[in-house]
Protein backbone atom coordinates (compact mmCIF):
# COMPACT_ATOMS: atom_id res chain seq x y z
CA UNK A 1 0.00 0.00 0.00
CA UNK A 2 1.32 3.33 -0.97
CA UNK A 3 1.73 6.45 1.48
CA UNK A 4 3.44 8.90 -1.25
CA UNK A 5 0.31 10.52 -0.80
CA UNK A 6 1.04 11.92 2.15
CA UNK A 7 5.04 13.00 2.45
CA UNK A 8 3.53 16.60 2.38
CA UNK A 9 6.80 18.70 3.44
CA UNK A 10 5.18 21.75 4.71
CA UNK A 11 5.53 21.13 7.95
CA UNK A 12 8.93 22.58 9.21
CA UNK A 13 8.25 24.12 12.66
CA UNK A 14 4.65 22.82 14.01
CA UNK A 15 4.94 20.64 16.94
CA UNK A 16 3.21 17.35 18.04
CA UNK A 17 2.97 14.92 21.03
CA UNK A 18 2.61 11.44 21.05
CA UNK A 19 1.17 9.53 24.09
CA UNK A 20 1.60 5.85 24.02
CA UNK A 21 0.14 3.21 26.11
CA UNK A 22 0.35 -0.37 27.21
CA UNK A 23 -0.94 -2.08 24.18
CA UNK A 24 0.47 -4.91 22.30
CA UNK A 25 -0.34 -2.32 19.52
CA UNK A 26 2.56 0.01 21.36
CA UNK A 27 5.44 -1.05 18.95
CA UNK A 28 3.45 0.85 15.84
CA UNK A 29 3.93 4.12 17.39
CA UNK A 30 7.79 4.02 16.95
CA UNK A 31 6.42 3.71 12.87
CA UNK A 32 4.21 6.80 13.61
CA UNK A 33 7.31 8.60 14.75
CA UNK A 34 8.96 8.04 12.08
CA UNK A 35 6.68 9.24 9.88
CA UNK A 36 6.04 12.71 12.07
CA UNK A 37 9.66 13.01 11.60
CA UNK A 38 9.51 12.61 7.97
CA UNK A 39 7.04 15.52 7.34
CA UNK A 40 9.62 18.07 9.54
CA UNK A 41 7.14 17.56 12.72
CA UNK A 42 8.79 17.96 15.99
CA UNK A 43 7.32 15.51 18.18
CA UNK A 44 7.72 14.66 21.88
CA UNK A 45 6.69 11.63 23.59
CA UNK A 46 5.09 10.23 26.65
CA UNK A 47 5.13 6.57 27.67
CA UNK A 48 2.66 5.04 30.43
CA UNK A 49 4.04 2.78 32.82
CA UNK A 50 2.13 0.33 30.77
CA UNK A 51 3.53 0.81 27.79
CA UNK A 52 7.18 0.74 28.63
CA UNK A 53 6.90 -2.96 29.20
CA UNK A 54 6.17 -3.40 24.98
CA UNK A 55 8.51 -0.66 23.88
CA UNK A 56 11.61 1.38 25.64
CA UNK A 57 12.20 5.29 25.48
CA UNK A 58 15.36 4.49 23.88
CA UNK A 59 13.91 3.35 20.49
CA UNK A 60 11.67 6.67 20.68
CA UNK A 61 14.96 9.11 21.47
CA UNK A 62 17.09 6.96 18.85
CA UNK A 63 14.24 8.34 16.05
CA UNK A 64 14.48 11.44 17.11
CA UNK A 65 11.86 12.40 19.80
CA UNK A 66 13.19 16.05 21.01
CA UNK A 67 11.57 14.77 24.45
CA UNK A 68 10.50 10.96 26.66
CA UNK A 69 8.76 11.44 29.30
CA UNK A 70 7.46 9.15 31.17
CA UNK A 71 6.63 9.72 34.97
CA UNK A 72 5.48 12.33 36.80
CA UNK A 73 8.20 14.00 39.12
CA UNK A 74 10.60 11.79 37.42
CA UNK A 75 13.06 14.63 36.99
CA UNK A 76 13.55 17.98 39.50
CA UNK A 77 14.86 19.71 36.09
CA UNK A 78 11.36 20.61 35.09
CA UNK A 79 8.48 20.56 37.58
CA UNK A 80 5.99 21.77 34.77
CA UNK A 81 7.11 19.02 32.28
CA UNK A 82 3.14 17.57 32.66
CA UNK A 83 2.05 21.62 30.69
CA UNK A 84 4.88 21.10 28.25
CA UNK A 85 2.52 19.71 25.18
CA UNK A 86 -0.33 22.68 26.28
CA UNK A 87 2.40 24.98 25.82
CA UNK A 88 4.32 24.13 22.93
CA UNK A 89 2.69 21.19 20.81
CA UNK A 90 -0.42 22.04 18.41
CA UNK A 91 -1.79 18.72 18.45
CA UNK A 92 -1.91 15.50 20.55
CA UNK A 93 -2.15 11.96 19.49
CA UNK A 94 -2.55 9.32 21.83
CA UNK A 95 -1.85 5.77 19.75
CA UNK A 96 -2.07 3.22 20.93
CA UNK A 97 -5.03 4.20 23.45
CA UNK A 98 -5.98 1.81 25.94
CA UNK A 99 -9.35 1.61 27.79
CA UNK A 100 -7.64 2.89 30.71
CA UNK A 101 -6.83 6.22 29.14
CA UNK A 102 -9.96 6.43 27.50
CA UNK A 103 -11.68 6.19 30.81
CA UNK A 104 -9.22 8.80 31.99
CA UNK A 105 -9.62 10.87 29.83
CA UNK A 106 -14.21 10.87 29.90
CA UNK A 107 -13.68 11.18 33.72
CA UNK A 108 -11.03 13.76 33.97
CA UNK A 109 -8.34 11.83 36.03
CA UNK A 110 -5.04 13.00 36.12
CA UNK A 111 -2.90 10.42 37.93
CA UNK A 112 0.35 10.17 35.27
CA UNK A 113 2.17 12.03 33.41
CA UNK A 114 -0.17 11.39 29.80
CA UNK A 115 -3.61 11.39 31.19
CA UNK A 116 -2.28 14.90 33.30
CA UNK A 117 -0.78 16.45 30.33
CA UNK A 118 -3.91 15.30 27.92
CA UNK A 119 -6.34 17.06 31.13
CA UNK A 120 -4.34 20.74 30.05
CA UNK A 121 -4.01 20.28 26.47
CA UNK A 122 -6.65 22.99 24.86
CA UNK A 123 -5.43 22.01 21.15
CA UNK A 124 -6.65 18.92 18.47
CA UNK A 125 -6.66 15.57 20.36
CA UNK A 126 -6.62 12.52 18.24
CA UNK A 127 -7.30 9.14 19.87
CA UNK A 128 -6.31 5.71 18.15
CA UNK A 129 -7.79 3.01 20.41
CA UNK A 130 -6.37 -0.32 20.44
CA UNK A 131 -8.16 -3.21 22.86
CA UNK A 132 -9.85 -6.44 22.84
CA UNK A 133 -12.96 -6.69 21.40
CA UNK A 134 -15.04 -7.09 24.78
CA UNK A 135 -13.24 -4.58 26.38
CA UNK A 136 -14.35 -2.27 23.09
CA UNK A 137 -17.61 -2.99 22.92
CA UNK A 138 -18.09 -2.97 26.54
CA UNK A 139 -21.16 -0.24 27.96
CA UNK A 140 -18.32 1.60 30.03
CA UNK A 141 -16.16 2.26 27.74
CA UNK A 142 -18.51 3.10 24.72
CA UNK A 143 -19.84 5.48 26.73
CA UNK A 144 -16.29 6.79 27.58
CA UNK A 145 -15.92 6.82 23.75
CA UNK A 146 -18.88 9.12 23.42
CA UNK A 147 -18.45 11.10 26.35
CA UNK A 148 -14.91 11.68 24.67
CA UNK A 149 -15.86 12.85 20.93
CA UNK A 150 -18.83 14.87 22.49
CA UNK A 151 -16.36 17.27 23.40
CA UNK A 152 -14.59 17.19 20.63
CA UNK A 153 -12.23 14.44 20.62
CA UNK A 154 -11.00 13.46 16.84
CA UNK A 155 -11.51 9.64 16.75
CA UNK A 156 -8.99 7.19 14.73
CA UNK A 157 -10.28 4.07 14.50
CA UNK A 158 -10.38 1.43 15.67
CA UNK A 159 -10.82 -0.78 13.26
CA UNK A 160 -12.34 -3.97 12.96
CA UNK A 161 -10.29 -7.88 12.58
CA UNK A 162 -7.93 -10.15 14.21
CA UNK A 163 -6.06 -9.01 17.36
CA UNK A 164 -3.04 -10.20 19.09
CA UNK A 165 -5.13 -12.25 21.22
CA UNK A 166 -6.59 -14.38 18.57
CA UNK A 167 -9.79 -13.12 19.04
CA UNK A 168 -12.19 -11.16 16.46
CA UNK A 169 -14.00 -7.66 16.60
CA UNK A 170 -13.74 -4.26 16.96
CA UNK A 171 -10.82 -2.64 18.91
CA UNK A 172 -8.14 -3.26 16.30
CA UNK A 173 -5.68 -0.09 15.88
CA UNK A 174 -6.50 1.52 12.66
CA UNK A 175 -3.39 1.56 10.21
CA UNK A 176 -0.90 3.97 11.16
CA UNK A 177 -0.47 6.25 7.88
CA UNK A 178 -4.19 7.04 8.93
CA UNK A 179 -3.16 7.83 12.60
CA UNK A 180 -0.42 10.52 10.42
CA UNK A 181 -2.99 11.86 8.12
CA UNK A 182 -5.03 12.97 10.88
CA UNK A 183 -2.38 14.28 12.48
CA UNK A 184 -1.27 16.51 9.57
CA UNK A 185 -4.82 17.54 9.07
CA UNK A 186 -4.95 18.95 13.01
CA UNK A 187 -1.55 20.89 12.11
CA UNK A 188 -2.93 21.79 9.10
CA UNK A 189 -4.83 25.43 7.85
CA UNK A 190 -8.88 24.99 7.35
CA UNK A 191 -9.17 27.38 4.41
CA UNK A 192 -11.04 24.86 2.61
CA UNK A 193 -13.29 24.18 5.68
CA UNK A 194 -17.10 23.29 4.41
CA UNK A 195 -15.91 22.89 0.79
CA UNK A 196 -17.01 19.63 -1.02
CA UNK A 197 -14.38 18.73 -3.31
CA UNK A 198 -15.07 16.35 -5.94
CA UNK A 199 -11.14 14.81 -7.11
CA UNK A 200 -10.98 11.89 -9.93
CA UNK A 201 -7.97 10.19 -10.09
CA UNK A 202 -6.06 7.43 -11.27
CA UNK A 203 -6.46 5.69 -14.64
CA UNK A 204 -9.34 3.92 -16.75
CA UNK A 205 -9.23 0.32 -17.70
CA UNK A 206 -11.09 0.20 -21.25
CA UNK A 207 -11.97 -3.41 -21.45
CA UNK A 208 -11.16 -5.32 -25.26
CA UNK A 209 -12.30 -9.15 -23.81
CA UNK A 210 -13.06 -10.00 -20.45
CA UNK A 211 -9.38 -10.07 -19.40
CA UNK A 212 -7.88 -7.66 -21.64
CA UNK A 213 -8.06 -4.06 -21.54
CA UNK A 214 -6.70 -0.27 -22.80
CA UNK A 215 -5.29 1.59 -19.90
CA UNK A 216 -1.91 3.43 -19.10
CA UNK A 217 0.61 4.39 -16.69
CA UNK A 218 -1.07 6.60 -14.50
CA UNK A 219 -0.21 6.10 -10.91
CA UNK A 220 -3.11 7.81 -9.75
CA UNK A 221 -0.69 9.91 -7.37
CA UNK A 222 -1.42 13.36 -8.16
CA UNK A 223 -4.97 13.18 -7.69
CA UNK A 224 -4.27 11.21 -4.10
CA UNK A 225 -2.36 14.31 -2.98
CA UNK A 226 -4.58 16.57 -4.04
CA UNK A 227 -7.74 14.72 -2.49
CA UNK A 228 -5.23 14.68 0.87
CA UNK A 229 -4.50 17.98 0.87
CA UNK A 230 -7.59 19.50 0.59
CA UNK A 231 -9.12 16.71 3.50
CA UNK A 232 -6.47 17.95 5.16
CA UNK A 233 -7.43 21.89 5.17
CA UNK A 234 -10.70 21.02 6.40
CA UNK A 235 -12.90 19.81 2.75
CA UNK A 236 -15.26 17.72 2.52
CA UNK A 237 -13.50 15.11 -0.28
CA UNK A 238 -15.17 12.39 -3.05
CA UNK A 239 -13.13 10.71 -4.50
CA UNK A 240 -13.69 9.04 -8.15
CA UNK A 241 -10.52 6.60 -8.41
CA UNK A 242 -9.60 4.61 -11.04
CA UNK A 243 -7.60 1.68 -10.31
CA UNK A 244 -5.49 2.50 -7.82
CA UNK A 245 -3.51 1.25 -4.71
CA UNK A 246 -4.07 4.28 -1.95
CA UNK A 247 -5.60 3.80 0.92
CA UNK A 248 -7.42 7.08 1.81
CA UNK A 249 -9.12 7.77 6.08
CA UNK A 250 -12.73 6.90 5.62
CA UNK A 251 -14.09 10.20 5.78
CA UNK A 252 -12.36 10.42 2.77
CA UNK A 253 -15.62 9.45 0.51
CA UNK A 254 -14.47 6.88 -2.21
CA UNK A 255 -16.01 5.84 -5.12
CA UNK A 256 -13.73 2.98 -6.74
CA UNK A 257 -14.79 2.83 -10.80
CA UNK A 258 -12.89 0.84 -13.58
CA UNK A 259 -14.11 2.53 -17.20
CA UNK A 260 -14.28 5.92 -18.61
CA UNK A 261 -18.01 5.58 -18.75
CA UNK A 262 -18.35 4.71 -14.87
CA UNK A 263 -16.16 7.35 -14.08
CA UNK A 264 -17.89 9.69 -15.83
CA UNK A 265 -21.42 8.63 -14.30
CA UNK A 266 -20.02 8.54 -10.34
CA UNK A 267 -18.83 11.98 -11.19
CA UNK A 268 -21.78 13.56 -12.78
CA UNK A 269 -23.18 12.55 -10.21
CA UNK A 270 -21.38 14.13 -7.86
CA UNK A 271 -20.75 17.78 -9.31
CA UNK A 272 -23.72 19.04 -8.55
CA UNK A 273 -23.20 19.21 -5.04
CA UNK A 274 -19.76 20.02 -5.38
CA UNK A 275 -17.72 23.40 -4.55
CA UNK A 276 -14.75 22.59 -6.26
CA UNK A 277 -14.08 19.66 -8.72
CA UNK A 278 -10.36 18.61 -9.86
CA UNK A 279 -9.87 15.93 -12.26
CA UNK A 280 -6.70 14.96 -12.69
CA UNK A 281 -7.76 11.70 -13.84
CA UNK A 282 -6.17 9.74 -16.97
CA UNK A 283 -9.25 9.15 -18.61
CA UNK A 284 -9.33 6.93 -21.98
CA UNK A 285 -10.12 9.19 -24.95
CA UNK A 286 -11.59 5.99 -26.61
CA UNK A 287 -12.67 2.36 -25.56
CA UNK A 288 -12.30 -0.97 -27.74
CA UNK A 289 -15.85 -2.34 -29.64
CA UNK A 290 -15.23 -5.76 -28.30
CA UNK A 291 -15.02 -8.51 -31.34
CA UNK A 292 -18.54 -10.22 -31.24
CA UNK A 293 -18.18 -12.55 -28.02
CA UNK A 294 -15.87 -10.97 -26.67
CA UNK A 295 -17.05 -8.78 -23.96
CA UNK A 296 -17.73 -11.62 -21.50
CA UNK A 297 -15.17 -13.96 -22.28
CA UNK A 298 -11.58 -14.65 -22.42
CA UNK A 299 -10.67 -14.83 -26.48
CA UNK A 300 -8.73 -17.55 -28.38
CA UNK A 301 -6.02 -17.28 -30.78
CA UNK A 302 -7.15 -20.07 -32.24
CA UNK A 303 -10.78 -18.62 -32.97
CA UNK A 304 -9.71 -15.19 -34.08
CA UNK A 305 -9.70 -14.34 -37.82
CA UNK A 306 -7.76 -11.65 -39.13
CA UNK A 307 -10.54 -9.19 -38.43
CA UNK A 308 -10.41 -9.65 -35.37
CA UNK A 309 -7.39 -8.64 -35.14
CA UNK A 310 -7.91 -4.80 -36.23
CA UNK A 311 -9.10 -3.20 -32.84
CA UNK A 312 -11.84 -0.80 -33.44
CA UNK A 313 -12.21 2.18 -31.26
CA UNK A 314 -15.11 4.24 -30.21
CA UNK A 315 -14.93 7.63 -28.01
CA UNK A 316 -15.32 7.68 -24.65
CA UNK A 317 -17.45 10.69 -23.23
CA UNK A 318 -15.59 13.94 -22.36
CA UNK A 319 -15.49 13.92 -18.18
CA UNK A 320 -13.79 17.79 -18.05
CA UNK A 321 -15.89 18.62 -21.05
CA UNK A 322 -19.00 17.49 -19.46
CA UNK A 323 -19.09 19.21 -16.24
CA UNK A 324 -17.57 22.16 -17.50
CA UNK A 325 -21.15 22.54 -19.51
CA UNK A 326 -23.28 22.17 -16.63
CA UNK A 327 -21.04 24.28 -14.17
CA UNK A 328 -23.04 26.50 -12.09
CA UNK A 329 -21.99 30.55 -11.19
CA UNK A 330 -19.96 29.71 -7.51
CA UNK A 331 -18.20 26.53 -8.51
CA UNK A 332 -15.12 25.70 -9.74
CA UNK A 333 -13.01 23.65 -11.90
CA UNK A 334 -9.62 22.59 -12.29
CA UNK A 335 -8.51 20.36 -15.07
CA UNK A 336 -5.16 18.57 -15.63
CA UNK A 337 -3.46 18.08 -19.22
CA UNK A 338 -0.69 15.49 -19.66
CA UNK A 339 0.86 16.13 -23.19
CA UNK A 340 3.81 15.51 -25.35
CA UNK A 341 3.97 18.44 -27.50
CA UNK A 342 2.66 21.90 -27.93
CA UNK A 343 2.07 21.96 -23.55
CA UNK A 344 0.96 26.17 -23.39
CA UNK A 345 -1.22 26.22 -26.51
CA UNK A 346 -3.15 22.90 -25.69
CA UNK A 347 -3.66 24.07 -22.04
CA UNK A 348 -4.85 27.43 -22.85
CA UNK A 349 -7.53 25.82 -25.95
CA UNK A 350 -8.59 23.19 -22.68
CA UNK A 351 -8.62 25.99 -20.38
CA UNK A 352 -10.96 27.61 -22.82
CA UNK A 353 -13.19 24.92 -24.21
CA UNK A 354 -13.85 23.25 -21.41
CA UNK A 355 -15.07 26.13 -19.21
CA UNK A 356 -12.38 25.60 -16.71
CA UNK A 357 -11.23 28.13 -13.79
CA UNK A 358 -7.92 26.13 -13.88
CA UNK A 359 -5.71 24.13 -15.42
CA UNK A 360 -2.44 22.46 -14.54
CA UNK A 361 -0.33 20.95 -17.52
CA UNK A 362 2.41 18.64 -17.43
CA UNK A 363 4.77 16.93 -20.08
CA UNK A 364 5.08 13.30 -20.13
CA UNK A 365 7.91 11.21 -21.41
CA UNK A 366 10.19 13.29 -19.77
CA UNK A 367 12.75 12.91 -16.63
CA UNK A 368 10.75 14.60 -13.06
CA UNK A 369 7.47 14.61 -14.89
CA UNK A 370 4.18 12.97 -15.79
CA UNK A 371 2.89 9.43 -15.27
CA UNK A 372 4.60 7.11 -12.56
CA UNK A 373 6.58 9.84 -11.37
CA UNK A 374 6.83 11.17 -7.92
CA UNK A 375 7.52 14.59 -8.95
CA UNK A 376 6.09 16.74 -11.61
CA UNK A 377 7.07 19.71 -13.72
CA UNK A 378 3.85 21.58 -14.27
CA UNK A 379 2.64 24.93 -15.77
CA UNK A 380 -0.39 25.97 -14.63
CA UNK A 381 -3.04 28.77 -16.36
CA UNK A 382 -6.52 30.17 -14.64
CA UNK A 383 -8.80 31.97 -16.21
CA UNK A 384 -7.81 35.71 -14.74
CA UNK A 385 -4.63 35.02 -17.79
CA UNK A 386 -2.01 34.11 -14.75
CA UNK A 387 0.52 31.61 -16.13
CA UNK A 388 2.94 30.10 -13.84
CA UNK A 389 6.12 27.59 -14.91
CA UNK A 390 6.91 25.66 -11.62
CA UNK A 391 9.99 23.44 -11.52
CA UNK A 392 10.39 20.22 -10.84
CA UNK A 393 8.98 19.58 -7.45
CA UNK A 394 7.30 16.43 -5.17
CA UNK A 395 3.50 15.97 -6.44
CA UNK A 396 2.49 16.44 -2.43
CA UNK A 397 3.57 20.07 -2.75
CA UNK A 398 2.39 20.71 -6.12
CA UNK A 399 -0.96 19.75 -4.57
CA UNK A 400 -0.43 21.91 -1.90
CA UNK A 401 0.35 24.74 -3.85
CA UNK A 402 -2.79 24.27 -6.44
CA UNK A 403 -4.95 24.63 -3.26
CA UNK A 404 -2.83 27.70 -2.42
CA UNK A 405 -4.41 29.49 -6.02
CA UNK A 406 -8.10 29.21 -4.93
CA UNK A 407 -8.51 33.06 -3.62
CA UNK A 408 -7.24 34.08 -6.87
CA UNK A 409 -10.02 32.61 -9.02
Amino acid sequence: MSIEHLRFPCFLGRRAHLGVTGSVAAYKAIELLRLLKSAQIEVGVTLTGSARRFVGEASFQALGASTVDTELFASDDDPFAHLTPSRSAQALVIAPATADIIAKLACGIADDMLSTQALAFRGPIIIAPAMNPNMWTAPATQSNWRTLLDRGVIPAGPDAGLVACGDTGGGRLCPVEHIFAYVLRALSPKDLAGKNVLITLGPTREPWDAVRYLSNPSSGLMGACLAMSAWMRGANVHVVAGPTEFSFPPEVNVAHVQTAEEMHSAASDLFSASDIACCTAAVADFRPIPPEGGSTRKLKKREMNADDLVIRLQPNPDILRSLGATKHAGQRLIGFAAETENLLASAKLKLTEKHLDLIVANRVGVAGSGFASATNIVTVLDRTGRVEQWPELPKPEVAWRVWDLLPHL
